[in-house]
């Protein structure tokens, strides 16, 4: 399950632009085109997780491709998110949310008539670069359009129907890959995106961030994808043992380390690294690695538990996942304002370690398992985990930075909850002895998936103890309306800051 993503700050000035009403016809087309392009990202892991099974035995593939199925998208996304927020910031938001959509849905259609599994790997990747333009300005066209004194219902509402797609997706993404056939996961996307981009380009006024100057990194974010894709590579293919996975690791440590020189010395970095100057962020970033490697290490293999072991049909193993995600979005809220009033420190601690005998507990989860005894007990414990610990997570980054870098904290927090998932999916496999025809077999799978619960509960336990010695109260703020509803799983909600001197051009 995920989304996206792979998200007012606090103390943001009212505009001095009025804005468009949310009761007028144009407020609501602003949102409509926003939840529409929010949702296409934010369902794609969740559906593309149920259809993996289907997918491998239909294109005779193997578990690393499986692999790079899901980490293809998650390697340009979080390679390139920080940068199409500011791609928006600069030539437009509605304009990069626009290409970013259009972009999605090609690389969605290249996906749904891909004839091998190399084609589906680059139009996965294809997808993620559309993800990473769409995902910043969606959230930013509603900050920076609708009026100040109804901007917090409009997002509230844009997270309601965002969280109310992350509930029902798995359910619809199982019955697409059981019906017209797992294609249609992607194909799906493009009458979306054909009904968003005109309404967007209709009614959706342009704006941008006058401050914005200086060249862009893109030679940060070259090293810092080009980093990720050669850990990620030799990873998935360590099992090989050959020559080309040594090298691809001694390049991604290589890469890592000339990315952090070269951020260091830029004088407009993608990543500036006195921002992690604050305690209060860095240690929630941690806290953010090692909970999120967790959460996309166990998402990923669940579905197929489910189906490979349990004899799950697809939409079975997607309705299955319901409990959680429903959790999330009737009691975030509530989560939000308990850690407003107590801190952080005590729900990023014990939300982890909910979330840790959830897994625990999928232990019970084989052959011949009961759905009531075995399956949902589990789900309602990860459930309740995961919203005691979301909406704190994303308030403690926002109250870590100056409110004027609400944004980029938050950007750098997405991203990292996105690389940590991207890693676990890479490693876990490698660390629980899966070999490359195991989701074939029932019972080498259901032995591994248990090696890899105890490892994802080793994390979450690990991100909980860091969370208890090093998070400590930051100043009061306000539970920001994303994290009301939010529900994906993927990565924290994503803040974009309102620009309150932005110039509003006519649509």
């Amino acid at each position: 399950m995920t989304g996206s993503a792979p998200p007012e700050p606090a103390a943001a000035p009212e505009p001095s632009a009025p804005g468009v009403a949310l009761a007028s016809a144009q407020g609501r087309w602003i949102v409509l085109a926003t939840v529409l392009g929010s949702t296409m990202a934010l369902l794609d892991s969740t559906v593309v997780n149920v259809a993996l099974p289907r997918m491998g035995r239909d294109l005779g593939a193997d578990l690393a491709v499986l692999q790079w199925t899901v980490n293809a998208y998650l390697l340009t996304l979080a390679g390139l998110i920080l940068v199409g927020g500011a791609l928006g910031d600069r030539f437009g938001r509605r304009r990069v949310f626009v290409l970013g959509v259009v972009w999605f849905a090609a690389g969605s259609l290249l996906c749904g008539i891909a004839p091998n599994e190399g084609v589906l790997i680059a139009a996965r990747a294809l997808q993620g670069v559309g993800g990473a333009l769409l995902t910043p300005g969606s959230l930013a066209l509603i900050q920076g359009s609708i009026a100040a004194g109804d901007r917090g219902r409009a997002v509230g509402l844009w997270s309601g129907f965002g969280g109310v797609g992350a509930a029902v997706g798995p359910f619809v993404g199982g019955w697409l890959v059981d019906g017209p056939g797992w294609r249609w996961v992607f194909l799906l996307n493009v009458p979306v995106a054909a009904v968003c981009v005109p309404v967007a380009l209709r009614h959706v006024p342009e704006s941008r961030d006058p401050a914005a100057r200086g060249r862009f990194d893109v030679l940060g974010a070259a090293l810092g994808a080009a980093a990720l894709a050669l850990l990620t590579y030799a990873l998935i293919e360590a099992r090989s043992g050959s020559a080309a996975v040594t090298v691809a690791a001694a390049g991604g440590v290589l890469l890592s380390a000339v990315f952090v020189y070269v951020e260091r010395r830029r004088p407009d970095p993608m990543v500036p690294p006195e921002i992690f100057a604050s305690r209060q962020f860095t240690a929630v970033n941690v806290v953010t690695l090692f909970v999120y490697a967790a959460f996309g290490g166990f998402f990923f293999l669940v579905v197929l538990q489910l189906q490979v072991v349990c004899g799950y049909s697809a939409v079975a193993s997607g309705a299955a996942l319901l409990p959680t995600t429903v959790l999330m979005l009737l009691l975030s809220a509530r989560s939000g304002a308990l850690g407003e009033r107590i801190g952080p420190r005590i729900p990023l601690t014990a939300g982890p370690l909910l979330c840790a005998a959830g897994l625990l507990l999928m232990l019970r989860v084989g052959p011949g398992a009961s759905y009531v005894a075995d399956v949902l007990p589990a789900l309602v414990v990860l459930g309740l985990g995961l919203t005691a610990l979301v909406a704190p997570l994303t308030e403690a980054v926002l109250a870590s930075v100056d409110p004027g870098r609400a944004g980029l904290a938050s950007g750098i927090n997405n991203a990292a909850a996105r690389v940590a998932g991207l890693l676990a999916v890479a490693a876990l496999p490698l660390l629980t002895g899966m070999g490359a025809e195991a989701y074939l077999s029932a019972p080498e799978f259901d032995a591994a998936f248990e090696r890899a619960m105890l490892w994802c509960a080793g994390a979450l336990a690990v991100g909980a103890a860091v969370a208890w010695t090093t998070v400590r109260t930051p100043q009061p703020a306000a539970c920001h309306p994303q994290c009301r509803t939010h529900c994906a799983v993927s990565a924290p909600p994503l803040e974009r800051p309102a620009e309150p001197t932005a110039p509003r051009e006519t649509a």
